[in-house]
């Protein structure tokens, strides 16, 4: 979910971009971060209300990513700039495909299809029966998370003791020269 709306957004970079007033005081007046007023402002020149809606995640081509990066190097454009015409809503990504593409090439730049599971899945044996580790009831595992933490904070205070033994003590400190 977005930190700000799509009509913040759309209301702040065209309150902007029409130039009576300087970025800082537009991103007071409408209560959104500068760096990200910038960012819209940018999108909203090149695309319209377009480039400031919410955008879905999306999976990049190697191509597409390939002809973002080739623009970048003609034009000699920033990410900042390059993310606002390509309307790519996290320059960051940018910079990853760079890096990608410098360590591998274009075939760095296929898009991952590993994604997360939508469920997951149950461990089930060869008999057919689920596992020791799934079959325990919520209670158990609520009982064992309990057990597991004291057991961490007690082995945290033993730490810090021993620690402490190791330090010289105050009195017996030597005096520096």
């Amino acid at each position: 979910m977005s930190k700000y709306s799509d009509q913040t957004k759309l209301a702040a970079a065209d309150d902007y971009c029409r130039g009576h007033s300087g970025l800082k005081i537009v991103a007071r007046r409408h209560g959104v971060n500068v760096a990200s007023l910038r960012l819209w402002a940018a999108a909203y020149r090149v695309h319209g209300a377009a480039g400031v809606q919410t955008k879905q995640r999306s999976l990049y081509s190697a191509e597409f990513k390939m002809a973002v990066l080739q623009r970048i190097r003609e034009e000699n454009l920033s990410h900042r700039q390059a993310a606002a015409l390509f309307n790519i809503r996290n320059r960051d990504i940018i910079v990853a495909w760079q890096r990608q593409y410098e360590v591998g090439s274009t075939a760095a730049l296929a898009p991952h299809t590993a994604a997360l599971p939508s469920k997951m899945s149950e461990k089930v044996s060869a008999d057919g029966k689920l596992s020791d580790d799934d079959a325990r009831t919520r209670q158990e595992l609520l009982e064992e998370l309990k057990r597991l933490r004291v057991e961490n904070a007690y082995l945290k205070k033993l730490e810090a003791l021993a620690q402490a033994n190791k330090q010289p003590r105050q009195g017996n400190e030597p005096k520096p020269c």
